[in-house]
Protein backbone atom coordinates (compact mmCIF):
# COMPACT_ATOMS: atom_id res chain seq x y z
CA UNK A 1 0.00 0.00 0.00
CA UNK A 2 1.28 3.36 -1.25
CA UNK A 3 1.16 5.82 1.53
CA UNK A 4 -1.41 8.77 0.88
CA UNK A 5 -0.20 11.23 4.20
CA UNK A 6 1.23 14.00 1.37
CA UNK A 7 -2.36 14.10 -0.60
CA UNK A 8 -4.64 14.07 2.80
CA UNK A 9 -4.14 17.27 3.58
CA UNK A 10 -4.46 18.52 0.08
CA UNK A 11 -7.32 16.00 -0.82
CA UNK A 12 -9.25 18.04 2.30
CA UNK A 13 -8.82 21.38 1.45
CA UNK A 14 -10.07 21.26 -2.12
CA UNK A 15 -12.99 22.68 -3.06
CA UNK A 16 -15.22 20.08 -4.66
CA UNK A 17 -16.26 23.10 -6.95
CA UNK A 18 -13.04 23.24 -8.31
CA UNK A 19 -13.13 19.64 -8.83
CA UNK A 20 -16.63 18.86 -10.39
CA UNK A 21 -16.24 20.59 -13.73
CA UNK A 22 -13.77 18.35 -14.48
CA UNK A 23 -16.05 15.37 -13.60
CA UNK A 24 -18.64 16.74 -16.13
CA UNK A 25 -16.29 16.87 -18.93
CA UNK A 26 -15.38 13.20 -18.21
CA UNK A 27 -18.60 11.93 -18.83
CA UNK A 28 -19.71 14.53 -20.94
CA UNK A 29 -16.81 13.94 -23.63
CA UNK A 30 -17.82 9.52 -22.96
CA UNK A 31 -21.36 10.44 -23.81
CA UNK A 32 -22.46 10.48 -20.76
CA UNK A 33 -24.77 13.22 -19.25
CA UNK A 34 -24.41 15.49 -16.08
CA UNK A 35 -27.79 14.16 -14.84
CA UNK A 36 -26.26 10.40 -14.58
CA UNK A 37 -23.37 12.32 -12.73
CA UNK A 38 -25.64 13.57 -10.58
CA UNK A 39 -27.05 10.39 -9.98
CA UNK A 40 -23.91 8.93 -9.31
CA UNK A 41 -22.84 11.59 -6.50
CA UNK A 42 -26.75 11.40 -4.89
CA UNK A 43 -26.27 7.13 -4.67
CA UNK A 44 -22.56 7.85 -3.06
CA UNK A 45 -23.25 10.65 -0.81
CA UNK A 46 -27.02 11.07 -0.96
CA UNK A 47 -27.06 14.76 -1.77
CA UNK A 48 -30.00 15.78 -4.21
CA UNK A 49 -29.58 18.15 -7.20
CA UNK A 50 -30.68 21.18 -5.21
CA UNK A 51 -28.32 20.06 -2.35
CA UNK A 52 -25.00 19.14 -4.58
CA UNK A 53 -25.97 22.82 -6.10
CA UNK A 54 -25.38 24.87 -2.94
CA UNK A 55 -22.43 22.68 -2.05
CA UNK A 56 -20.55 24.11 -5.39
CA UNK A 57 -22.39 27.69 -4.72
CA UNK A 58 -20.60 27.54 -1.28
CA UNK A 59 -17.57 26.60 -2.49
CA UNK A 60 -17.10 23.35 0.04
CA UNK A 61 -13.56 21.79 0.56
CA UNK A 62 -14.10 18.18 0.39
CA UNK A 63 -14.05 17.81 3.90
CA UNK A 64 -16.89 19.45 4.30
CA UNK A 65 -18.59 17.75 1.63
CA UNK A 66 -18.03 14.37 2.86
CA UNK A 67 -18.97 15.67 6.69
CA UNK A 68 -22.32 16.59 5.16
CA UNK A 69 -22.91 13.39 3.13
CA UNK A 70 -24.78 10.76 3.84
CA UNK A 71 -22.84 7.58 2.55
CA UNK A 72 -24.76 4.85 0.59
CA UNK A 73 -24.00 1.56 2.83
CA UNK A 74 -22.65 -0.24 -0.33
CA UNK A 75 -19.81 1.80 -0.79
CA UNK A 76 -17.87 -0.80 0.61
CA UNK A 77 -18.04 -2.83 -2.73
CA UNK A 78 -16.64 0.17 -4.42
CA UNK A 79 -13.15 -1.60 -5.10
CA UNK A 80 -10.59 -1.35 -7.68
CA UNK A 81 -7.35 0.99 -8.83
CA UNK A 82 -7.65 5.02 -9.07
CA UNK A 83 -5.03 7.30 -9.42
CA UNK A 84 -2.51 4.84 -8.75
CA UNK A 85 -3.97 3.61 -5.53
CA UNK A 86 -6.35 0.44 -4.54
CA UNK A 87 -9.53 2.39 -2.98
CA UNK A 88 -10.09 -0.35 -0.30
CA UNK A 89 -6.47 -0.14 0.68
CA UNK A 90 -6.31 3.61 1.37
CA UNK A 91 -6.50 4.21 5.14
CA UNK A 92 -7.48 8.37 5.20
CA UNK A 93 -11.19 7.95 5.68
CA UNK A 94 -11.59 11.48 3.59
CA UNK A 95 -8.84 10.41 1.09
CA UNK A 96 -10.73 7.32 0.66
CA UNK A 97 -14.00 8.95 0.24
CA UNK A 98 -12.99 11.34 -2.37
CA UNK A 99 -11.35 8.25 -4.25
CA UNK A 100 -14.29 6.22 -4.24
CA UNK A 101 -16.50 9.45 -5.84
CA UNK A 102 -13.41 9.16 -8.65
CA UNK A 103 -14.03 5.93 -9.10
CA UNK A 104 -17.56 6.11 -9.81
CA UNK A 105 -16.97 9.25 -12.15
CA UNK A 106 -14.19 7.03 -13.71
CA UNK A 107 -16.89 3.65 -14.42
CA UNK A 108 -19.54 6.23 -15.08
CA UNK A 109 -16.87 7.98 -18.04
CA UNK A 110 -15.72 4.05 -19.38
CA UNK A 111 -19.57 3.37 -19.83
CA UNK A 112 -20.23 1.02 -17.25
CA UNK A 113 -24.02 0.53 -16.51
CA UNK A 114 -25.30 2.40 -14.16
CA UNK A 115 -26.81 -1.14 -12.22
CA UNK A 116 -23.16 -1.87 -12.05
CA UNK A 117 -21.85 1.65 -10.86
CA UNK A 118 -24.49 1.34 -7.97
CA UNK A 119 -23.26 -2.18 -6.98
CA UNK A 120 -27.09 -3.27 -6.75
CA UNK A 121 -27.43 -6.80 -5.05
Amino acid sequence: MKDTSHHDGRIANMKFSSVYPHYVDKVEKKGRTKAELHQVIEWLTGFDEQKLQELIEEQVAFENFFQQATLNPNVQLIKGAICGYRVEEIKNKLTQQVRYLDKLVDELAKGRKMEKIFRSI
